[in-house]
């Protein structure tokens, strides 16, 4: 065979070999185009899309809005400059939306344009860029001509967190002398079941210390062993009251080294006073599921904390507080007092939803305690009361021909008369006033002050309001001879109060004879012959108050009248007439009547009664007013509870937080 044609062929295939070499470099060098020219794209669409959330949350972080000025617009137009997407600019755009989020029916954030709202701000940008690669390829194939600019846009919807509203009702402030100091105990230890001997110092020391409300949920949860629940869980905890002060005493003295100060031994003793009892604290702090947390950084004063606190435990246990008490003028005074409502003294929540339901799930509410308290009065004799007296002296004669008429009696007005001066034995009402000491009880029952948010406005964080409704105690007052049995029941179904007529003057006889100008002699006073007269009061449950429902607007500016949530309240007090002076007055109609030997009342006394009856109430006033002003007073403020006025703090805050991308 020739030799070139033992070669022919493997020079024919080398030409084969270098032309697939092309077509994969080719194709290796579209690709890297392709790959370049996506990745190009991909940092202009991030690099848009940066811009867009970073302009979306300055706006939405600086309250701007879509109204006169357009501060929303111009607040995002600044960050995109900073973050270098200069405008104006032919081939740059941007616009602002304002408007509202809402949730579809899967649950999914959706944004409705509001020029009137600020709740969420959308933000849309957009760049014109050269043709891609990619777009020039398709221009060959009939596609977008050759040069025409390539639009990419972005978009970004920023929103502050809801706003946030606290509502907290307070006791007014009290200046702790030795009685009350001694009532404190004597209430406080009765509420819990044990003994308490505070000095007043030491309940000076609770009243002046504050206590930040975030600090000791964190804390109780470091107590609890429950660091990783959140505040929610905590609140809804049983724990006993015993671990609740300890809790706040951790707080105000973290290094165990304040223990001499009267304020953490005024907490100690409470401590052992407390016994086992278990309570929910969400039952006197509620905040709404969802809420910032921070909000509960605002302070309180340790009384009124531990104040609510033992109410809570008292309407757990069902306990009566019983303490003796003197005052001058009177003898002893034997108070009873049971919580039927604990208070609730802060609520934390979203007023937008408040307000579309004020007494519902959602609403931001406060209330005072509602209490029974039972005095118990010996009165001094009553017939030390000259006056009174005198009166009941001059009652006899126009009195003797009504009681012939009703009782079916044979008396004779005076003994002098023409039948007792021949021997004749005669008949005469002998009226007498009970000697003392004559226990009087009073009942009270005062139903609880309340507020809740009704509306609010979030123009900006310097233009806002907060609309609440408030309405002051309600008092059912009764006077005359009570039961504790019948006032005072389980914690869970308190009895309705049953009172008894309290009889002060007794309508006895006495038959007596004269002869001549003899001396007159008596037979032994036969006592409630013609019944007696008693003393009763008993009021309807009516509003102390001028008005219920009061409506009142908190607003900024100025800033210190509606502060942000995390600042010390603003308190308003709601004040009515001079209640506790004026509670034995007309309202609750004191009045005197008659009863017969079988009790049944007698009636058409009336105008011989007058007299008497001015003067026994004016005798009963003249003590009980006193009592009303010093001591009952002092009780209920010692539970929070203040007749003449109500002291409801507001705080609110339109944003609660940073703004956050929302979609």
């Amino acid at each position: 065979m020739s030799p070139r044609l033992q070669f022919r062929s493997p020079a024919r295939q080398r030409g084969a070999i270098g032309l697939m070499a092309v077509l994969a470099l080719g194709m290796a060098l579209v690709f890297l185009l392709v790959v370049i020219d996506s990745g190009r794209l991909y940092l202009e669409k991030r690099s848009l899309q940066r811009v867009a959330d970073m302009a979306a949350l300055e706006a939405a972080t600086r309250n701007g809005d879509c109204a006169t000025g357009a501060t929303a617009t111009a607040y995002a137009t600044a960050s995109a400059n900073r973050n270098y997407f200069t405008l104006p600019d032919p081939t740059r755009s941007l616009a602002v939306t304002c408007g509202t989020l809402s949730l579809d029916a899967n649950n999914l954030r959706v944004f409705t344009a509001n020029p009137s709202s600020s709740e969420a701000i959308r933000v849309s940008v957009s760049h014109s860029i050269l043709q891609s690669f990619a777009g020039g390829m398709g221009a060959l194939f009939g596609g977008a001509p050759a040069g025409a600019p390539l639009n990419l846009t972005a978009t970004a919807v920023a929103a502050l967190p809801p706003p946030l509203a606290s509502l907290t009702i307070r006791t007014t402030a009290l200046s702790i002398d030795t009685s009350k100091s001694a009532i404190l105990n004597g209430l406080f230890g009765g509420l819990l079941g044990g003994n308490l001997n505070l000095s007043v110092a030491g309940w000076n020391g609770l009243l002046n210390t504050n206590i930040s409300l975030l600090s000791y949920l964190d804390r109780l949860k470091v107590d609890l062993g429950v660091n990783a629940a959140g505040y929610n869980q905590v609140l809804g905890t049983s724990v006993a009251v015993s671990q609740l002060i300890q809790t706040a005493v951790n707080v105000l003295d973290p290094n165990g080294t304040l223990g001499a100060t009267a304020t953490i031994v005024g907490l100690q003793a409470l401590k052992v006073a407390a016994g086992s009892t278990t309570v929910v604290l969400g039952n006197l702090l509620h905040v709404e599921n969802g809420s910032n947390m921070s909000a509960l950084a605002t302070s309180v004063s340790v009384f009124n904390l531990i104040e609510g606190i033992v109410q809570l435990a008292n309407k757990q246990n069902g306990l009566v507080a019983t303490l003796p008490i003197n005052l001058a003028g009177l003898a002893q005074i034997t108070a009873r007092v049971q919580v039927l409502e604990p208070p609730q003294l802060s609520a934390i929540g979203n007023p937008k939803k408040a307000a579309l339901n004020p007494l519902g799930p959602d609403r931001i509410y406060v209330r005072t305690a509602q209490v029974r308290t039972l005095l118990s009065i010996d009165l001094p004799a009553l017939d030390a009361i000259v006056a009174l007296v005198n009166a009941v002296t001059d009652l006899a004669g126009p009195l003797t021909n009504t009681l012939n008429a009703l009782l079916n009696l044979n008396l004779v007005a005076v003994l002098n008369s023409l039948t007792c001066a021949l021997g004749a034995p005669c008949q005469t009402p002998d009226i007498k006033l009970l000697p003392g000491p004559i226990r009087l009880d009073v009942a009270l029952e005062v139903a609880s002050a309340s507020s809740y948010v009704t509306a609010y406005s979030c123009v900006s964080n310097t233009n806002k309001t907060l609309t609440t409704s408030t309405s002051t105690s309600l008092v059912n007052l009764k006077i005359g001879r009570i039961d504790s049995a019948s006032m005072f029941g389980s914690n869970t179904t308190p009895p309705a109060v049953t009172v008894q007529p309290l009889k002060v003057i007794d309508i006895g006889i006495k038959t007596c004879r004269r002869l001549l100008f003899l001396p007159i002699t008596c037979d032994p006073r036969v006592p409630g012959v013609g019944g007696g007269i008693s003393i009763v009061a008993d009021s309807s449950m009516t509003s102390v108050a001028a008005n219920t429902n009061i409506p009142h607007v908190y607003s900024a500016p100025p800033a210190t009248s509606l502060p942000e949530i995390n600042q010390p309240p603003f308190y308003y007090s709601f004040t009515t007439s001079s209640i506790v002076s004026s509670l034995l007055n007309t309202p609750l109609n004191i009045h005197v009547d008659m009863y017969g030997p079988s009790g049944s009342l007698v009636g058409g006394l009336g105008a011989i009664l007058s007299s008497v009856t001015n003067l026994l109430i004016s005798a009963i006033n003249s003590v009980l007013s006193p009592l009303l002003d010093s001591l009952i007073n002092t009780l209920l403020l010692s539970l929070g509870i203040d007749l003449n006025k109500v002291d409801v703090g507001a705080n609110l805050s339109c944003h609660s937080g940073r703004a956050t991308l929302v979609i």
